[in-house]
């Protein structure tokens, strides 16, 4: 793999998962339009986590090698879903009880700041000029195609919603410390634990299940948009780095509206194309980015599926199959080198 590979592979799976993520939204009022939010949400989690916990024990059936957690992240695992799966969905439906929807639609581009901000200072990814002149313009495209009218009032269920865009954009700071491992097992635990909490939340307050066919629809929709989309959005992570999967993942709300477009038959706009502009010019600053300096690597060791490269120099124990890509736990020596990179998993390091 040539060293521009991984920042170019981590920007297809972040567009992938914003795709996947942004299509969700038009197909669930398509097919499940009957159903309340509470419920709703909770079966899109519920139809990701049972559909990826299957595929990871079919895996684990047919003996695929699977890349294990990182050692000692286990709380990290927690926290994540604690607050990405629980904590924020709370706050978000406890602020939208007050908060106009222009206000809510405009706060939950805070996610991408909060993400990019969190990454950028306490996760050591570098920003550069084009870096966050591309992300300026993608939440501001994105905030723009979601404003309603109307006034930003901040209250406290404003706050909430805040605060729940805040927990989410930890959670894919903590995501990013686990991306060496298996995406399936990872997106799977986060979905079925969310799933489970978020559906236990709609029960106790009343509501019940809807018709057969909606509920498989819901959780097909939940299995696409939320399950297969955190995959990817995990191994974006893993080759880009959190900011800039967050920002390429702020894509979302513009895919979403453009499959409208299609599959519901609504109009474009003079806002949306002026959205659309915004996040083009951002999307170009990010992908043209050529961030490149001599950086030194130190001693690693950890497993995940990956290619003999410049990074990956190491000989196999007799049990490894030698067809790549492959996973095993292997170990990087120390090592000093020039390329152009992206924060990905080996490349943590201080500018």
């Amino acid at each position: 793999m040539q060293h521009g590979g991984a920042p170019r592979v981590g920007i297809l799976y972040a567009t992938a998962a914003a795709a996947l993520f942004g299509l969700s939204t038009p197909a669930a009022k398509l097919l499940v339009g009957g159903v309340p939010p509470v419920l709703l949400a909770s079966l899109l989690y519920l139809g990701s986590g049972l559909g990826l916990v299957t595929i990871h024990l079919l895996r684990r059936a047919r003996r695929v090698a699977i890349a294990p957690m990182p050692t000692g992240k286990l709380p990290w695992l927690v926290g994540a879903i604690a607050l990405g799966g629980v904590v924020a969905p709370v706050l978000l439906l406890t602020g939208l009880r007050t908060t106009p929807g222009s206000t809510a639609s405009l706060l939950l581009n805070l996610e991408v700041v909060f993400t990019a901000l969190l990454a950028w200072t306490l996760g050591r990814e570098n920003a550069d000029r084009r870096i966050v002149l591309g992300m300026v313009a993608i939440v501001v495209g994105s905030a723009l195609l979601s404003w309603t009218g109307g006034g930003l009032g901040l209250s406290l269920g404003a706050l909430a919603v805040a605060g729940a865009c805040l927990c989410w954009a930890i959670d894919n700071n903590l995501t990013q410390a686990l991306s060496s491992a298996d995406p399936v097992f990872l997106a799977g635990t986060k979905g079925l634990v969310a799933g489970v909490v978020n559906l236990a939340l709609a029960l106790s307050l009343g509501m019940e299940l809807p018709s057969p066919p909606v509920l498989g629809a819901a959780l097909l929709v939940g299995f696409a948009g939320y399950g297969a989309s955190l995959v990817c959005f995990i191994l974006a992570l893993r080759h880009i780095g959190t900011a800039r999967t967050g920002a390429y993942f702020a894509l979302a709300p513009f895919l979403g509206s453009a499959a409208s477009f299609a599959l519901l038959t609504e109009q474009p706009t003079l806002r949306s194309a002026a959205a659309a502009a915004l996040m083009a010019v951002g999307v170009f600053f990010h992908v043209t980015e050529q961030h490149e300096h001599e950086h030194a690597h130190g001693g690693l060791t950890h497993s995940h599926r990956h290619v003999h490269d410049e990074h990956h120099r190491h000989v196999h124990a007799p049990e490894v199959s030698e067809i790549e890509p492959h996973t095993h736990e292997h170990t990087h020596e120390p090592l000093v080198h020039r390329h152009v990179h992206a924060p990905d998993i080996h490349h943590r390091h201080a500018h």
